[in-house]
């Protein structure tokens, strides 16, 4: 929790209450969820904790920006940039407009890079060699493999500088929980390490078509980076190069694991089953049952 002054009277009780007339206010539906969801997150607690902790005294700087948080939600902000952090696993990460929000999706492609490369025989060694992680934007999944993983070291690659220093930044603030050094370079795609060889290459790469854009809900479309949402005409520009440069940066018997558009799961392992060096391709479901991730091996 955060040190400070002690804001008179103020309790979270009070706090949830306050936050929940000025979303409210501004027509935002489940106004006392959200306020909820603000606070817990805040305070880097469980959603519920709020509710059981009504009689905590709320210091001045939590309230000050709980108030902030509050009145960028109200106009429109989506939750984690709101408060400038967003759970991702068993990380916290700074996050701004800078970066994508991690989203649930792929925390699971996280578990199953983990899966593939210990039933290819990852488990057994002392090291697992090199990940790198495409297009790495707030850093998660780099630093989820590193704090998770025996990777020997952890790349992430984006062509965003700015999203270079959130994921810097993420490294800073994770760092007593990596258990491999992280490094984070910049460049498209894998041009920057086309010289490494890999033992995982995986990506969240940018993948709605510019065409689409006016379909995407508008926290998304008015909040989060366009580098890291579109690509092409066809949404699959960035994966296919990603798929040509990942068969030459990849071990022999390296893992791709890919997170794609549900309307194109299909579309990309097709993709990737025209590099012949590429087998036992995969289309795994998301939670929700559908076709959100492509795996191949070298």
């Amino acid at each position: 929790m955060t040190t400070g002054r002690i804001a008179e009277a103020m309790t979270v009780a009070r706090l949830l209450d306050e936050l929940a007339r000025t979303l409210a206010a501004r027509g935002i539906a489940e106004p006392f969820s959200e306020a909820r969801e603000i606070i817990a997150a805040l305070y880097d607690v469980p959603r519920f904790w709020p509710v059981t902790n009504a009689n905590v005294a709320v210091d001045a700087d939590t309230l000050d920006r709980a108030r902030v948080a509050a009145h960028r939600r109200a106009h429109g902000a989506p939750l984690g940039y709101a408060v400038g952090r967003a759970s991702f696993r068993h990380l916290t990460l700074d996050v701004d407009d800078r970066v994508l929000i991690p989203r649930p999706e792929t925390e699971q492609l996280v578990d199953l890079v983990l899966d593939e490369v210990a039933d290819t025989g990852g488990a057994g060694d002392e090291t697992w060699g090199v990940a790198i992680d495409v297009g790495t934007g707030s850093g998660a999944i780099a630093l989820a493999l590193a704090a998770e993983g025996s990777f020997s070291r952890v790349f992430g690659t984006d062509i965003s500088r700015d999203a270079l220093d959130v994921a810097r930044r993420n490294a800073t603030l994770a760092g007593p929980t990596l258990r491999a050094p992280v490094e984070f370079v910049h460049g498209s795609l894998l041009a920057p390490l086309l010289d490494v060889r890999a033992r995982v290459v995986v990506s969240n790469p940018p993948y709605i078509a510019l065409g689409e854009a006016t379909a995407l809900p508008p926290s998304v479309r008015d909040w989060e980076p366009a580098v890291a949402l579109f690509s092409g005409a066809d949404g699959l520009s960035a994966t296919a190069r990603l798929v040509r440069e990942a068969v030459d940066v990849l071990a022999p018997g390296g893992v791709l694991a890919l997170e794609v558009d549900v309307r194109r799961a299909s579309l990309v392992a097709e993709m990737v089953s025209r590099e012949r060096r590429f087998e036992a391709i995969r289309v795994e479901l998301d939670l929700t049952g559908r076709e959100r991730f492509v795996l191949a091996r070298r």
